[in-house]
C-alpha cells in the first residue's frame, strides 16, 4: 500500500470511529476544550499584565535628584554612565521646569505654587529606560549605586508599583502552570478512557488486521490520529471561546478590566495564542491516545 493510500485509510478509519461513537468523543473534546480555555485565559491575563508592566516601566522613569552644589562635571559623568549602563536616554530637568510640570499636574490646586518666592525643587535627571532594563532587581541595584554618590539626594523609579506588578505576573505564570498541569493530566485520562472504549469496540476488526499481516504501527496510527483530531477540534473551540471573551471584555464587560487596558484595548497576539492552543491540543490528544494504545491495545 502506497503512503497516500495509507494516509487516506488512517484518516478514514479515525473519522469513521468518531462518527460511530460520537458520545464518548464529545466528552473527550469537551474536557480538552475546558483545559485549553483555561490555558488561553491564563495566557490572556499574563499578556495584559506584561503589557501593563511594560507601560508602567516606560511611564515611570528613573529620576535622580541632585544636590544644589552638585559639580557640573560630576553630573555630566553620571549622565554618561547611566546612558551607557542602561542604553536609555537621560534628560536634565531644571527646577523651573519641574515646578511648571507640578503646577500643570495639580491644576487649580497648584496655582499657589507659581507664586512661591523660592523654588524648592532641585535639579534632576530623568532616565528613560528601554524594555530590557526595567527589571526590578536591575533597577534597584542601579538606584542603590546612584544614591551612594555624594551629590545625589535621592532616586525614585516607582519601585513599589513595578515590583508588585512583576510579582503578580510571576505568580500568575506559576499558578497557570500548576493549573494547566492538573487539567492536562485530567484531559489525558479522559482522552485515554474514550479511546479504550474505541479499541474495545473494534477488537474483532483489529484481530482480523493482525491475522492478515498488519503491523502494530499500522493498527495504532488511526487511534493516535483520533486523539490528535480531538485535540485540534478542542483547540478550535477554545480559540473561539477566548475570542468571544475578548470581544465581550472589549465591549460590555470592558469596565471589569479597565485598569489593565493599554491603548484602549486588550493586548492579544492571536497568531501566537492560536499556535499555542493548537499545539497544546494536539499534544494532549496524542498523549491520551498514546497511553490508551500502549496500555490497552493487546494485539
Amino acid at each position: 500500500m502506497s503512503a497516500p493510500a495509507k494516509l487516506a485509510y488512517f484518516v478514514r478509519t479515525a473519522v469513521g470511529s468518531i462518527v460511530r461513537s460520537p458520545f464518548v468523543h464529545v466528552i473527550a473534546v469537551a474536557s480538552l476544550t475546558l483545559a485549553l480555555v483555561g490555558f488561553g485565559v491564563a495566557r490572556l491575563a499574563r499578556a495584559q499584565l506584561d503589557t501593563l508592566v511594560d507601560a508602567l516601566g516606560g511611564a515611570v522613569e528613573l529620576t535622580v535628584y541632585l544636590a544644589d552644589d552638585a559639580d557640573a562635571a560630576q553630573v555630566d559623568a553620571l549622565v554618561t554612565a547611566l546612558s551607557q549602563r542602561t542604553g536609555g536616554t537621560v534628560t536634565k530637568v531644571s527646577p523651573a521646569e519641574a515646578l511648571g510640570r507640578l503646577v500643570t499636574q495639580l491644576g487649580e490646586d497648584g496655582r499657589g505654587l507659581a507664586d512661591l518666592p523660592d523654588n524648592p525643587l532641585p535639579w534632576s535627571l530623568e532616565l528613560s529606560l528601554p524594555k530590557g532594563a526595567r527589571e526590578p532587581q536591575a533597577l534597584e541595584a542601579l538606584a542603590e549605586k546612584t544614591r551612594a554618590l555624594p551629590f545625589v539626594t535621592g532616586v525614585d523609579y516607582g519601585e513599589e508599583a513595578l515590583e508588585r506588578l512583576t510579582l503578580i505576573a510571576r505568580a500568575l505564570e506559576v499558578a497557570s502552570l500548576v493549573v494547566f498541569t492538573l487539567v492536562f493530566l485530567t484531559a489525558v485520562i479522559v482522552v485515554s478512557a474514550t479511546l479504550q472504549l474505541a479499541i474495545f469496540a473494534r477488537r474483532e476488526e483489529i484481530e482480523i488486521q493482525k491475522l492478515v499481516g498488519a503491523t502494530d504501527r499500522f493498527v495504532r496510527v488511526p487511534f493516535l490520529l483520533e486523539g490528535a483530531l480531538q485535540g485540534v477540534v478542542a483547540a478550535a473551540l477554545a480559540l473561539g471561546a477566548v475570542l468571544a471573551l475578548v470581544r465581550w471584555l472589549d465591549g460590555q464587560g470592558g469596565e471589569l478590566l479597565a485598569f489593565a487596558r493599554v491603548g484602549g484595548a486588550l493586548a492579544v497576539d492571536w497568531a501566537r495564542l492560536a499556535a499555542e492552543l493548537f499545539g497544546a491540543g494536539t499534544a494532549l490528544g496524542l498523549a491520551g491516545s498514546f497511553i490508551a494504545v500502549r496500555r490497552f491495545l493487546r494485539v
